[in-house]
């Protein structure tokens, strides 16, 4: 085993930071050692006091689609509250839920991007413990895209929300125990422990780790969804079907009214490096154009460490608008439990991205300023990291 996650760790000590105390949990279905046994199934059997279960967005056993509530349940007759629901009130935990526990531990995968709302549940979640006296352990995992790559717009203060809660860069090169750690600087009154990995290092990709992959949501099967996520996301805030629906989500992408043909053309003139773009029809099962033939690609990925899949993702939108200018539209429904502002806006941290595609902007432009960003943020993120770029 290359890479022991704070989980193996944690286990492998036998608990003792947590036994004797009263205990809740944070997780979700990807919560697993390198055997595969999940964490619910290794506190109850060293017969540790957990008290009460918490499921992020798609519930703890990640059978929800997207933005859909999830109710409360029991596991092993242990209360499993649902940290979504049917608003934002929903998204953090009740003070009810939290006063009778010591500590709060939190194991989820994260995937290495700001719009994935797990990282939001923890934060929410550190903010309730902080202000009742709760001590909050984070069993870290790796970043599936590496440490070290870090692409994308930045967060405008004005636009947080469900999937912006933190003020780093899109793909921000952070595991979720250093997310964790970001956040405790404004939040002085919490009692924070990352139990860190061991054998992982910057550079890692997640299938160099040794561990097995469990999908950590519905639409995120396998690493390859991953490395596209960043830009693919974007495509949930317009009317083209982010794959959903079909079993490569995020790496298809495409609507009724695209030209396969005229994308593929309008996208190898960006010249993006280390992709290619095979074009396609497909018929998604569920979500966007369900039952519709849809036309458009699928995204290869030919060398990650030159891919910038947040790039990717503005040119699609560039290129979609310039094939279909009369059918693409920005979606306009509530998105994340907020109404009053686009997706796209909440997604890029800002109207920026939107504003540049709208006027046929200079991508170029924005793609400098949002290198100097990452070195910036490449900055101010130092005292945060746990591990190095190399293995020792």
């Amino acid at each position: 085993m290359k890479v022991r996650t704070g989980l193996d760790v944690i286990a492998g000590r036998g608990f003792g930071l947590v036994r004797g105390q009263r205990v809740g949990l944070l997780a979700h279905q990807a919560s697993v050692d390198h055997e595969l046994r999940h964490v619910v199934d290794l506190l109850i059997q060293e017969e540790l006091d957990l008290r009460v279960i918490f499921g992020p967005e798609h519930g703890l056993s990640g059978a929800a689609q997207d933005m859909r509530a999830v109710g409360d349940a029991s596991e092993s007759s242990i209360p499993v509250i649902s940290l979504y629901g049917n608003d934002a009130a929903s998204l953090v935990p009740a003070r009810e839920h939290i006063t009778d526990l010591d500590v709060l531990v939190v194991d989820l995968q994260d995937v290495g991007c700001r719009y994935y709302t797990y990282a939001a549940t923890m934060l929410y979640c550190m903010k309730a413990c902080a202000a009742v006296g709760v001590r909050v352990v984070v069993l870290d995992r790796p970043n599936p895209l590496n440490g070290v790559s870090i692409e994308g717009p930045g967060l405008d203060e004005r636009f947080r929300s469900f999937v912006g809660e933190y003020s780093v860069p899109v793909r921000h090169g952070l595991t979720i125990g250093e997310l964790a750690r970001l956040a405790a600087s404004d939040l002085p009154g919490l009692d924070l422990l990352v139990v860190e990995m061991e054998g992982w290092h910057r550079r890692m990709w997640f299938d160099q780790t040794g561990l097995p992959w469990v999908m950590p949501s519905p639409n995120m099967p396998a690493l390859t969804s991953a490395s596209v996520y960043p830009g693919s996301c974007l495509v949930e805030a317009t009317n083209v079907s982010e794959g959903r629906g079909t079993t490569r989500p995020f790496e298809i992408l495409g609507a009724p009214w695209l030209h396969e043909g005229e994308l593929v053309k309008a996208l190898e003139r960006q010249g993006i490096r280390g992709v290619a773009f095979r074009r396609l029809e497909f018929v998604p099962a569920f979500g966007k154009h369900a039952g519709q033939t849809c036309h458009g690609i699928q995204v290869h990925v030919l060398d990650r460490n030159v891919f910038e899949p947040f790039r990717f993702g503005f040119s699609f939108l560039e290129a979609a608008r310039q094939v279909a200018p009369d059918a693409f539209e920005w979606r306009s429904e509530p998105y994340e439990f907020v109404s009053d502002v686009l997706a796209i806006d909440l997604l890029c941290g800002g109207p920026e991205v939107r504003t540049l595609l709208e006027q046929g902007g200079s991508a170029e432009y924005m793609l400098e300023r949002w290198r100097e960003q990452a070195v910036e943020f490449s900055s101010r993120r130092k005292d945060v990291l746990l591990y190095d770029e190399e293995a020792a």
